[in-house]
């Protein structure tokens, strides 16, 4: 991935951070309490070293159920400590007493009526620690910690979201210009909605890009190079968030709800300073609402012919939960907080930072 721009305007703060067991933890936080009974077994475990699909095979061959009939809400990282729940057909519960990994440890289990599907989950917590951190710069990441506590971040894709070399997109983009032909299913897939994800990383850049502009610049002295008309740059100028919101813009109630056309800008703008509503941007495909007017001449440079499905996302989001803890003895500083699902604590470390 090229570079992204980044809101927050502090130089580069040179400290170790390495996705490890030790300095890496995921908590999933389920979308609903369970019942306590039916006829699934959910078992809430930790993992180490291991992909969720690794942990899916183990459970599937220790406890003698197919692993289709597994369930689990998302994919955690396998250079972290994650704990996650799945869902295992109650008729493979006699087994469980002999289970037994290295790199996995039933926490609890309990009963709901259905399985535990992709997505059933509202968000995750993070526990991060970062190294070799002098007083100096644990006072930087201190203040864009808080200044992210205070407007929130950019719901950039994270590096995963594009392949081990990063190049996925390249792929998703070839295939989509008929320039790559890949016969698998799901690999053709992944390679697709890499390049949507490209897409929408690259506009909201240009948004971050052209937000700063403004703050940084009168109106009349902007207004033509951007090639936006001057009333609405004066506007988005008294605009207190950082990122600038537009004429035409789609915008959606935090953290969920229907999403609807920016007409009022100086009313959207406090709600969204609010943390009420935020931004989406397009990931581009098939039956999904485009933005209009001045926001869609930006956005239309990303809207690319794709037969997948399309959808807007959260351009924008406010983690909570947001704390910093210094250790001057060890030169640590950890760090935690919670997003909502399909946001990536590696984007919150980018922006702290850069």
């Amino acid at each position: 991935m090229e570079n992204l721009q980044r809101y927050l305007s502090h130089s580069k703060i040179d400290v170790l951070f390495k996705q490890t067991k030790d300095d890496f933890v995921v908590t999933e936080v389920p979308l609903y309490e369970f019942s306590g009974e039916g006829e699934h077994l959910i078992i809430k475990f930790r993992k180490k070293d291991l992909t969720t699909w690794d942990a899916v095979q183990i459970f599937s061959e220790q406890l003698g159920c197919k692993a289709r009939d597994i369930g689990y809400a998302g994919l955690k990282d396998k250079n972290a400590m994650t704990i996650q729940h799945i869902s295992i057909p109650k008729s493979c519960e006699e087994n469980l007493e002999k289970f037994n990994h290295d790199n996995i440890k039933i926490l609890e289990t309990t009963k709901h009526n259905n399985k535990i599907r992709v997505g059933h989950l509202k968000g995750n917590s993070f526990f991060i620690r970062l190294k070799r951190v002098t007083p100096l710069d644990a006072k930087k990441i201190e203040e864009a910690v808080s200044k992210i506590a205070q407007f929130g971040m950019p719901n950039y894709f994270g590096f995963q979201r594009f392949g081990i070399e990063g190049d996925n997109y390249k792929k998703g983009e070839a295939i989509i210009n008929g320039e790559l032909k890949e016969r698998d299913r799901k690999l053709k897939q992944m390679y697709v909605n890499a390049y949507q994800s490209h897409l929408f990383n690259s506009w909201l850049s240009k948004r971050i890009e052209l937000s700063k502009l403004v703050d940084a610049f009168e109106a009349n002295e902007i207004y033509k190079k951007l090639n936006l008309p001057l009333d609405m740059v004066k506007s988005m100028k008294k605009q207190k968030h950082p990122f600038k919101l537009m004429l035409g813009d789609l915008m959606s109630h935090y953290p969920y709800g229907k999403i609807f056309y920016v007409e009022d800008m100086e009313a959207e703008a406090n709600k969204f300073f609010e943390q009420d509503r935020v931004p989406t941007g397009l990931l581009c495909g098939k039956r999904v609402k485009k933005s209009e007017g001045s926001a869609y001449e930006i956005e239309k440079e990303f809207d690319k012919k794709i037969f997948e499905d399309g959808a807007r996302r959260f351009a924008w989001i406010f983690p909570s939960e947001v704390e910093s803890n210094y250790k001057e003895d060890k030169n640590w500083m950890e760090l935690s907080f919670y997003l909502p699902k399909g946001s990536y604590a590696t984007e919150f470390i980018s922006e702290v930072i850069h």
